[in-house]
């Protein structure tokens, strides 16, 4: 089982990298963000590898980051997403983007992802939602918070910011993080007005 490799890159396709190690050229399956942070062809780099072995095939898929390689392996979980669908997910979010997403309950942004449709974002964001804190910096009250909000047990002024925020074009995770922030500034019984404004202001920061 291969977990790392350290060698020269010796060629770039579509969808992969060719990683010489002391002569022995591997094929390594890379996301597209992976492959645009890759340095150029004769230059040393190192891969955390994460190695699938099937009966007609073992394939190797590189990753910058161990975290980046433990999403990988964290959405393989969820029925519906293979190595590709996987891959296309982390082209799209980076690992720290991804776990807010998640945390925040944020499909519209997992569903940028090529091939992710909307129920598998919300498969995706309600199986690992409990799991993604661990895998990135996410502020716990964060995640409560749009928990509080999926689940309808917000406080109604703080409701109502978060859906004017969002009616404004803002994307749902950065209205729940601004009034979040709101919230903590203007402390409770702030009204929705209130919210609103603060909200604003933190995301003009």
């Amino acid at each position: 089982m291969i977990g790392k490799l350290k060698g020269l890159i010796d060629s770039y396709g579509e969808d992969h990298v060719i990683v010489d190690v002391q002569g022995v050229g591997y094929v390594v399956q890379c996301s597209a963000r992976t492959l645009q942070r890759l340095p150029k062809i004769g230059e040393a780099a190192a891969l955390s590898i994460e190695t699938h072995v099937r009966e007609d095939a073992i394939r190797l898929y590189g990753f910058m980051s161990d975290t980046e390689r433990d999403w990988f392996r964290l959405m393989q979980m969820v029925q519906g997403v293979g190595a590709k669908v996987a891959l296309a997910i982390l082209s799209t979010l980076e690992p720290g983007a991804l776990a807010t997403a998640i945390a925040t309950n944020d499909k519209a942004a997992v569903a940028r992802a090529p091939g992710v449709g909307p129920k598998l974002a919300q498969r995706i964001c309600a199986e690992l939602k409990d799991k993604a804190p661990a895998f990135g910096h996410v502020d716990p009250a964060l995640a409560q918070l749009s928990g509080a909000l999926e689940d309808k047990r917000l406080p109604q002024p703080v409701a109502d910011a978060v859906s004017a925020l969002t009616n404004l074009g803002y994307p749902q995770a950065q209205a729940v993080a601004a009034v979040a922030a709101a919230s903590r500034e203007a402390g409770e019984g702030a009204g929705t007005a209130q919210l609103i404004r603060l909200g604003l202001k933190e995301l003009a920061k």
